[in-house]
């Protein structure tokens, strides 16, 4: 989650559309991991992915979506709006638990859900409605999160995958996904950016979808979905900090 909470600082300050990014992120995080599959002589059978495969598919759907949305988020509003309105996704995945995976909702787990929800409607009515881009950022934000939820439900379904093959396989339909998505609307304009833009994205690659999602599929294997949900909200807290020490967007009172 820590790793996951300084991504905003790099897609902020990358000049290509949310999806390009997340395609990158895609495809380089899928070749890292190949190298860590090949080194440690893992394997996947045939039977395993047929029995997840639609699973797979929609985990993979959820993972572009999430991309896609948070990047704009960060486009369009401050790292710590689109952070903390992306991670009401937690307040989802905490009361859609009992639901899906027959989960016990306990009285300290709705108090956070309810503490959450009390701080997601102090941010967006902080914006007012004088500034638009800012309350869009949010509602992206907010979107993102859905996505989100799909995605930590849709992992949690799946069996008889062990990583690094499970995280392998999802970056690289992501990016599969993400590609006929790019050429069928802006292009690929990555011939158009910096060289700092790029070691950008291959850290963004690596680091993020690459190890970043390796730890966190990993884990959620291990944990149960409310428990998942509580430990994201070191994500927006490490997002505030950084936002804040290093490229000095304001902390308000109300964040």
């Amino acid at each position: 989650m820590i790793i996951f909470g300084a991504v905003g600082v790099f897609a902020k300050y990358i000049p290509l559309s949310s999806s390009e990014i997340a395609f990158w992120m895609s495809l380089i995080g899928a070749c890292f991991l190949i190298v860590i599959f090949i080194y440690k002589k893992e394997s996947f059978t045939k039977r395993s992915i047929l029995k997840n495969k639609w699973k797979l598919v929609l985990s993979s759907v959820a993972l572009c979506g999430n991309w896609i949305f948070l990047f704009q988020a960060y486009k369009e509003t401050t790292i710590a709006n689109a952070a903390l309105s992306y991670y009401v996704a937690p307040v989802l995945v905490i009361c859609l638990s009992p639901i899906i995976l027959k989960e016990k909702l306990v009285g300290r787990k709705m108090m956070y859900v309810c503490v959450a929800l009390i701080g997601l409607y102090l941010i967006v009515q902080s914006q007012g409605t004088g500034d638009s881009k800012q309350f869009i950022g949010i509602v992206y934000g907010l979107i993102a999160a859905c996505f989100y939820t799909a995605l930590t439900f849709t992992n949690k379904c799946i069996g008889n995958i062990k990583e690094p093959g499970n995280t392998l396989i999802q970056l690289s339909l992501a990016a599969f996904f993400l590609c006929f998505y790019i050429l069928g609307t802006t292009g690929f304009q990555v011939m158009t950016i910096s060289f700092k833009s790029v070691l950008l994205l291959i850290v963004l690659g690596i680091v993020h979808a690459g190890v970043g999602f390796l730890l966190f599929f990993w884990g959620m294997s291990k944990l149960k979905g409310q428990s998942i949900a509580i430990l994201s909200y070191i994500d927006p807290l490490t997002s505030l900090v950084i936002s804040t020490m290093f490229i000095g967007e304001k902390m308000t009172l109300l964040h």
